[in-house]
C-alpha cells in the first residue's frame, strides 16, 4: 500500500511540474510574438473593413487611428478591431510587451510594426533586431 501511494504521490508530482511548465511556456516570449501576429491581423481586417465604409485608411498618428476604429471621429465608424484594454493612458495601440505599435499605408497595403521583446524600434538591418513586422495587401 505504501508503495503505491509513494508512486501515486510521484506522478502526481511529475504531473505538477508538467503542468506549471507548460503554464510557464505558454506566457513566454513565443506567445507573445503569436498574440502580436494574431492581434496584428485583426487590426489589419479592421483596417480593410473601416476602408471599404469610408473610403480611405484612417489617418494621423496611432491615437488617431485608435480613435478612428473606436468610432471616435466624425465618420462615427465603430470598427471591432481594438479592445479598450489594449490602449495605454494616451489612447495608443499596445503591442502584446506594451510599446505603442506603428501604422504605415501604402496604396494597396498596412504594415504594423512592433518593437518586439526588448521595446527599441530597430533598424531592419541590425542582425539581432527582434522587431515585428505584420503585413497584408488591402483589398480593393
Amino acid at each position: 500500500m505504501r508503495k503505491a501511494l509513494a508512486i501515486a504521490l510521484v506522478g502526481l508530482g511529475v504531473g505538477g511540474v508538467i503542468w506549471v511548465a507548460k503554464g510557464w511556456a505558454l506566457k513566454g516570449p513565443e506567445s507573445k510574438t503569436a498574440r502580436f501576429n494574431a492581434e496584428a491581423d485583426n487590426l489589419i481586417l479592421g483596417l480593410q473593413q473601416y476602408r471599404e465604409f469610408v473610403g480611405s485608411y484612417p489617418a494621423g498618428n496611432n491615437i488617431a487611428i485608435a480613435r478612428a476604429l473606436l468610432g471616435q471621429t466624425d465618420k462615427k465608424v465603430l470598427i471591432l478591431a481594438v479592445r479598450k484594454s489594449d490602449l495605454n493612458e494616451k489612447g495608443e495601440i499596445l503591442d502584446p510587451w506594451g510599446t505603442p505599435v506603428r501604422f504605415f499605408f501604402s496604396e494597396n497595403e498596412v504594415m504594423i510594426r512592433s518593437a518586439g521583446p526588448n521595446r527599441i524600434w530597430e533598424d531592419s538591418a541590425v542582425s539581432n533586431s527582434d522587431d515585428l513586422y505584420r503585413t497584408a495587401p488591402m483589398e480593393r
